[in-house]
């Protein structure tokens, strides 16, 4: 029962989603794929937005519009989308990083019960002071201010009432909708519309449980307790489960706050420089990056400290991606392209690059560019954007935490660039990929991969008489298979087949002539009739000869052509 229950939500909101794709214009969408059965005869279509006529938007405007209007599923996954560059055309990359997820908040007493529910015990008893007004409501859930019994203040992090029903139902229905319209996304120059589907399946599935979130804090509290001037928030672990998180309430003015900062006595041309190093120090050294530095994720404390809220979003390198993504901006500082192709095809898990020297010329292009124009110019930004396009042309499928990296470090750089002009993210970021150079050849670490390598042949050899054993036996039992699949022999095939016939053919019209030819010299008497002195034998041998010497020559002709 429940499973219909189910069938005919999806097909309520798939009737709702089909509306929408209609009002913004997208009637091919729906009328040349399978939804168009579900079109009622005489439905009508609103094909205005406002007072402007729907058409008038451009295609990705429409796009955005849509993930609007269909709701906070749909917002996040458009949010996911726009972190891959390569696999996103660049201007519904463009439209789709206008998405808001804010959202009315939902009514302080079901904050309460949700709470409830989950720590098993009544807010009284486990807080002294609940803010019935959030500080902010976003898509999954929404921030109420608190303080404990023992005089702490907190935050309390609160999901939205029946948000995983509703999201566990959006999703079944995107995968339905990706697959009755896969071609589609295609044609639009959406390479994988599956793939994305599946990261933002993960990603969405990750956010709807708080537990990720917290354990993403306390590793960072670990991992940097000892940096300076960089404050993480404490998490509450008894007082947070799935739906709940309660971590320390923090205050400090925006970064961008330069008003505020200089009344602190602060530089900001300081702290701009300092938050950036504290990124690259995350990325470069230690592998495990905050991803999401807008100016609302980035305080700054009276006493210089930089704090950093928020870690639903956060990245990971592994030791080979940062020698591979140092490589990178080492290629561009020293103007070789060459360098930044190969450690662009480390970086990539697949590529389809047939021709490296055109990659390469690619990458020229933008070093000259990059080198060419003024730091106000040649930033980040611009960096990020022409390095999406060639991935994008090029088919590099390069991991989605490179490309959170460098949207975060162009958010950086657009942080940086409000406080002072000469701010130069690409001019920070080359001492980082220099020290990584040499730690990549350093002796230690070359050790290391050797040992590793050594390690791996002991354990090839080490197997290798089960190996053998195990072969030989299905030898001597007669198991032993081999399935081989040869390719590419298509055309070959063909071209034999063509030489056949027109061999063929050829032999059969020089037979047809030596016959003819011996004809003429036989006597027939009056048994055979004869035109002109020629027997029929004769004439007809010449004309099956005729009509296929004229079929010969229509296939060179066509081979030629």
């Amino acid at each position: 029962m429940a499973t219909v229950f189910q069938t005919i939500r999806n097909i309520n909101r798939l009737r709702q989603v089909i509306n929408i794709l209609l009002k913004y214009g997208f009637e091919e969408f729906v009328t040349t794929t399978p939804l168009r059965k579900l079109i009622p005869a005489r439905q009508q279509s609103d094909w205005f937005r406002g007072e402007r006529p729907v058409f008038s938007y451009t295609t990705w405007e429409r796009i955005r519009m849509v993930v609007e209007e269909l709701g906070p599923t749909f917002v996040k996954l458009a949010q996911v989308a726009s972190n891959r560059p390569d696999l996103l055309p660049d201007p519904l990359i463009k439209e789709l990083e206008k998405l808001q997820s804010s959202v009315p908040p939902f009514p302080y007493e079901e904050a309460l019960r949700i709470i409830e529910e989950e720590l098993q015990r009544p807010v009284d008893e486990l807080f002294a002071f609940f803010d019935k007004i959030p500080l902010g409501s976003a898509s999954i859930g929404q921030v109420h201010r608190a303080r404990l019994h023992s005089g702490e203040d907190v935050v309390v992090k609160v999901q939205r009432p029946d948000i995983e029903t509703k999201i566990h139902t959006d999703l079944q229905l995107i995968k339905e909708l990706v697959k009755l319209t896969e071609n589609y996304f295609k044609n639009l120059g959406i390479l994988n519309p599956n793939e994305i589907v599946e990261t933002f399946e993960k990603s969405l599935l990750r956010e709807l449980d708080y537990q990720h979130e917290l354990r993403h804090i306390e590793q960072f509290r670990k991992l940097y307790k000892h940096v300076p001037r960089l404050y993480i928030p404490k998490p509450y672990r008894e007082l947070s489960s799935k739906r709940v998180l309660t971590m320390e309430f923090v205050s400090g003015c925006k970064i961008t706050d330069t008003k505020q900062l200089r009344a602190w006595g602060l530089s900001p041309e300081i702290l701009a420089q300092r938050g950036l190093q504290l990124y690259l120090m995350q990325i470069f050294e230690y592998g495990f990056f905050h991803a999401d530095p807008h100016p609302g994720n980035v305080l700054v404390r009276p006493n210089g400290d930089i704090i950093l809220l928020d870690y639903g979003m956060v990245g990971k390198l592994s030791r080979a991606q940062r020698f591979a993504f140092a490589g990178v901006f080492i290629g561009m500082a020293q103007r070789d392209p060459r360098r930044m192709a190969l450690n662009l095809q480390q970086l990539a898990i697949e590529h389809e690059i047939e021709d490296i020297k055109e990659l390469e010329q690619d990458l020229e292009e933008l070093i000259e560019d990059l080198v060419i124009l003024d730091t106000g110019e040649a930033g980040m930004t611009l960096f990020t954007e022409r390095l999406q396009r060639i991935a994008y042309k090029h088919s590099l499928q390069i991991p989605g935490n490179i490309f959170l990296i460098l949207r975060a470090l162009a958010i950086l750089e657009g942080i940086g660039l409000q406080i002072y002009p000469a701010f130069d993210t690409l001019e920070a970021v080359k001492p980082y990929g220099a020290k990584l150079l040499a730690e990549q050849f350093s002796w230690e670490n070359m050790r290391a991969e050797f040992a590793n390598t050594f390690l791996q042949i002991g354990y090839l050899v080490a197997q290798m008489p089960d190996d053998v054993r195990t072969i030989l036996g299905k030898l001597r039992q007669g198991k032993l298979h081999f399935n081989m699949q040869v390719t590419g022999y298509e055309e070959l095939l063909s071209e034999m087949e063509s030489l056949i016939r027109r061999l063929s053919l050829t032999i059969l019209i020089a037979a047809l002539l030596i016959f003819s030819g011996l004809s003429l010299r036989a006597d027939y008497g009056q048994h055979i009739p004869q035109l002109w002195g020629i027997s029929y034998v004769t004439l007809i041998s010449w004309i099956i000869a005729g009509i296929l010497s004229t079929i010969l020559l229509l296939l060179t002709l066509k081979r030629k052509e």
